[in-house]
């Protein structure tokens, strides 16, 4: 599959702003929706970009199906993002400005975007998610995040990401030096809380 990129855009014009940040919705969800969120987030000085999923999803199955029932809409989405941010570094914005938001289905595919392509970006808020496959290929994830900031929210229970493939995604960034932050909240919900946020701009959008 080769993606129509659309991406909404907010905030700074891209060709002066020094920062971007790169908002992924979940399942569902809009561009639209998750460029408003950008409202509580200490970016008013970023570019903001959202790319839109086709018919609002990323990909079919859930994120812990075997990875090839997700194909090939798992491979357009992670090319999608890879796309984006190609948009950002093209306009002159180098990789360690280049910050990441995704919610649900949007942090999975931010967390293996991420790990497959490991390197210092500004920053990434990863809000109910984990990496992507029935069983982790740790063969996928290279690159070395050097010391870049991580937050990974979640709920216990969540419905659609059980809490253990947080965790072990935790691990995988660390191993390839990510500065990770855990935050497990008992019995939450799927949704995004304020002190989310809060740690969200204490950690990532200093």
């Amino acid at each position: 599959m080769n993606p129509i990129l659309d991406i909404k855009t907010s905030g700074k014009p891209l060709d002066q702003a020094e920062k971007a940040l790169i908002m992924i919705h979940g399942r569902g969800g809009s561009a639209k929706d998750i460029l408003g969120l950008s409202e509580h987030l200490n970016v008013k000085d970023y570019a903001l970009l959202a790319p839109q999923a086709t018919n609002g999803s990323w990909y079919p199955f859930s994120f812990i199906a075997p990875a090839e029932q997700n194909e090939p809409w798992l491979s357009s989405a992670i090319e999608t993002v890879e796309k984006t941010v190609t948009k950002v570094l093209d306009a002159g914005i180098n990789a360690e400005h280049i910050y990441f938001f995704g919610f649900s289905q949007g942090a999975c595919l931010t967390l293996e975007f991420l790990a497959r392509n490991a390197q210092k970006f500004g920053g990434a808020a990863a809000i109910i998610g984990g990496v992507i496959g029935e069983k982790i290929n740790r063969g996928n994830y290279k690159g070395d995040f050097a010391g870049m900031p991580v937050l990974l929210a979640t709920s216990n229970p969540d419905f659609h990401v059980p809490v253990e493939r947080v965790y072990a995604t935790a691990n995988i960034l660390k191993e390839i030096n990510a500065d990770v932050t855990e935050k497990v909240y008992e019995n939450f919900g799927h949704s995004i809380n304020q002190e989310e946020i809060e740690l969200a701009n204490k950690i990532i959008f200093r």
